[in-house]
C-alpha cells in the first residue's frame, strides 16, 4: 500500500480516494498480493498527525482488506534490494524459541545515491549493541511489525489473545473495543481476529470499500485510542521513536535483520539544507518525547523498559540538549582569546595532560570505529566535522523550537525531507564539486556561520594584538582549540568566498556578522567589568 503524508498547511478539504492497482481475485496464498493506493481524507480543522496518522489509516485499511498478521513499513523513497528479505525477517519472527517476544524487526537504512559511512558505523555499533538488550529502535522505515502488537497487545497476553475481545453471535458487543478501535464494527471484528491470531478478511475488495472510506476518514479516530494506546503513537513528530519505545516498554523485544545484500536502499537527503532540516526535525521530535510523560525514564520505572535500553534511548533523545554544551564549548576558545584569558592549563603545566589525554582517547576511539569497518581516515574526519555542524546548527534550532512550543509561542511542524534523484552531469562525474557544501537562507546555517566568524575575528585580533590587556594570558591550548573549530567549520569558511548555491547567502552573512559583533562586544564589556 502507498501512503500520502504531507506537511503543508491545509487550506481546503482533501477527500479520501483509493485505487485498486492489482487484486488477488482467487485469494491464492502464493499469488501476487493486493496492490492498493490510498489517499486519506484531510480537513483543515482536523489534525491529521502527519506520518503517524497516515500509518494508522493504512493499518486500518489493510486490516479490513487482508488483515495479515505481519506488516511491512517502507518509505516511498526506498526499495527492496534483497528478494529474500521477507524470509530473513520471518526467520526472526517464527524461527526461534522466543518468537513471541519479537514485537518488530528492523532492517538498517542505507542509501544508493549518498555515502553511508556514518550509517554503517551507527548500525555496526549502536544497533548491533542494542540487540543484546531489548533490540534496536524503530527507525520509521524498513520495519516488519506484528499487527497485534501495533493493536496494543502485551507479551503476557499472547496466550490469551481473546482476553479483551467479547464476541456475541459473531458480532462485537463491547463498548471498550468501540472506544479502543473506533466505531466501525467491521474493523473491530477484523481487529478481534488479529488479536486472536485468526484470519479474517474479505476476498472481494469491492465489499470492503465502503468501510474503507469510513476508517480512512479524518474524524474516525475521535474518542478512540488511536495514536494514544493503539497504532502508531502521536505526541511527537518522530512517531517512530515514541512508537518503538512504547512497544519496548510493554516488554516486547525487537529483532535486527541485516542480510547480504542489503535489505533496503533509499534516496538520501540530496544536500546540506535537506540534511540540516531533517536533523532539526529529529532533534525537535526527540526533545518532545524527552519532556513528555512517555519519556524512557518514566517507562523504565513504571513499565518493562530495561535500564540499559533506557540509556540507549536517552543517548539519542538528548541530541537537542547536547547542542547547549556544543555551542558553549565552540565559543569558549574565542572568548578566551578576545579577553586574554584561558580555560586550559598552560602547555608547561602538568595539568595539560588531562584534557589532551581525553581529547586523544576520544578521537582514537571514534577513528577506530571507522577503520575497523574499513573506512578511510578522511571519512571519519568529514563525519566528525558534520557532527559538530549538526549539533551547533540543526540540533540547536530544534531545541529552540521545543522551547517556543512549551512557551505556547509556536507549534512544531513536520517538515518533509526533500528527496529527489538527480541524474549526474559530466561535471558531477568529474568529482570537482563533491566536497562542496550547498547553502541556502535557512536559519540552520546562521549558528555555524556565526561561530566561524567569531573565531576568525578572535584569531585576527590576537594576530594584530587587539585582545584585551591585563588578563592572565591566553595559552597555546586556546589557540589550538580555536583553530580546530575553524577546521571543523571549514565548509562555512569556503562558503564565504563562493557564489551560487555553494556560497553562503548574503542575508545569512549579515545576520551572522551582527551576532558575531555582538559576541565580541559582550566579551569586551565583560573584560571592562572585571577590571
Amino acid at each position: 500500500m502507498s501512503k500520502n503524508s504531507s506537511s503543508r498547511k491545509l487550506t481546503s478539504d482533501k477527500t479520501m480516494s483509493e485505487q485498486v492497482i492489482w487484486e488477488n481475485m482467487q485469494g491464492l496464498s502464493d499469488g501476487i498480493p493486493h496492490l492498493i493506493y490510498i489517499s486519506r481524507e484531510k480537513r483543515p480543522k482536523n489534525p491529521h498527525h502527519y506520518k503517524a496518522g497516515a500509518m494508522n489509516v493504512l493499518t486500518r485499511v489493510s486490516g479490513l482488506m487482508t488483515n495479515a498478521p505481519f506488516m511491512l513499513n517502507v518509505d516511498c523513497d526506498m526499495y527492496a534490494n534483497n528478494p529474500q528479505l521477507v524470509l530473513h525477517a520471518m526467520c526472526l519472527f517464527l524461527g526461534s524459541s522466543d518468537e513471541r517476544d519479537w514485537g518488530f524487526v528492523q532492517c538498517p537504512q542505507y542509501f544508493y545515491d549518498r555515502p553511508t559511512d556514518h550509517l554503517v558505523v551507527l548500525h555496526q555499533t549502536l544497533f548491533k549493541g542494542m540487540v543484546g538488550i531489548q533490540g534496536p529502535f524503530y527507525a520509521g522505515s524498513g520495519t516488519f511489525h506484528r499487527r497485534n502488537v501495533v493493536y496494543g497487545l502485551w507479551p503476557g497476553e499472547v496466550d490469551h489473545q481473546g482476553k479483551y475481545v467479547n464476541e456475541f453471535n459473531g458480532e462485537v458487543a463491547d463498548d471498550e473495543l468501540l472506544k479502543k478501535f473506533g466505531n466501525s464494527k467491521e474493523f473491530i471484528n477484523s481487529a478481534a481476529h488479529a488479536l486472536k491470531g485468526k484470519a479474517y478478511f474479505t476476498s472481494i475488495l469491492s465489499k470492503s470499500l465502503d468501510v474503507v472510506h469510513q476508517v480512512a476518514g479524518c474524524d474516525y479516530e475521535h474518542s478512540s485510542d488511536w495514536g494514544k494506546k493503539v497504532g502508531f503513537l502521536y505526541g511527537s513528530i518522530t512517531e517512530d521513536m515514541i512508537t518503538g519505545m512504547m512497544i519496548h516498554a510493554k516488554g516486547w523485544r525487537s529483532g535486527y535483520c541485516s542480510p547480504d545484500p542489503r535489505a533496503f536502499l533509499g534516496c538520501g537527503a540530496p544536500a546540506a539544507p535537506a540534511a540540516m532540516s531533517q536533523q532539526k526535525r529529529w532533534a525537535t521530535g526527540f526533545l518532545e518525547i524527552l519532556f513528555s510523560k512517555t519519556n524512557p525514564v518514566f517507562a523504565c520505572f513504571t513499565s518493562k523498559l530495561q535500564f540499559r535500553q533506557c540509556l540507549g534511548y536517552l543517548w539519542i533523545l538528548i541530541w537537542g540538549l547536547r547542542s547547549i554544551p556544543e555551542v558553549c564549548y565552540a565559543a569558549l576558545p574565542a572568548y578566551c582569546i578576545i579577553t586574554n584569558s584561558s580555560f586550559l592549563p598552560k602547555i608547561h603545566e602538568l595539568g595539560i595532560c588531562i584534557p589532551v589525554t581525553l581529547f586523544v582517547i576520544y578521537k582514537v576511539y571514534t577513528l577506530s570505529d571507522y577503520t575497523r569497518i574499513g573506512f578511510p581516515i578522511d571519512s571519519w574526519w568529514v563525519n566528525s566535522c558534520m557532527a559538530r555542524i549538526f549539533a551547533t546548527g540543526a540540533w540547536f534550532l530544534g531545541l529552540l523550537n521545543v522551547i517556543l512550543k512549551f512557551l505556547g509561542l509556536s507549534e512544531t511542524i513536520f517538515e518533509i525531507t526533500q528527496k529527489f534523484h538527480q541524474p549526474r552531469t559530466p561535471a558531477d562525474d568529474s568529482g570537482k564539486d563533491d566536497d562542496k557544501m550547498i547553502f541556502n537562507e535557512s536559519p540552520v546555517f546562521i549558528p555555524g556561520t556565526t561561530i566561524l566568524l567569531v573565531h576568525v575575528t578572535a584569531l585576527a585580533m590576537a594576530l594584530l594584538g587587539l585582545e584585551a590587556q591585563g588578563g592572565q594570558g591566553t595559552g597555546l591550548g586556546e589557540f589550538f582549540c580555536s583553530t580546530y573549530v575553524v577546521l571543523c567549520f571549514l565548509p562555512f569558511l569556503q562558503g564565504l568566498f563562493r557564489r551560487g548555491k555553494y556560497g553562503i547567502p548574503l542575508p545569512t552573512i549579515c545576520k551572522s556578522s551582527a551576532l558575531a559583533l555582538l559576541f565580541v562586544h559582550l566579551c569586551k564589556m565583560s573584560t571592562i567589568s572585571m577590571n
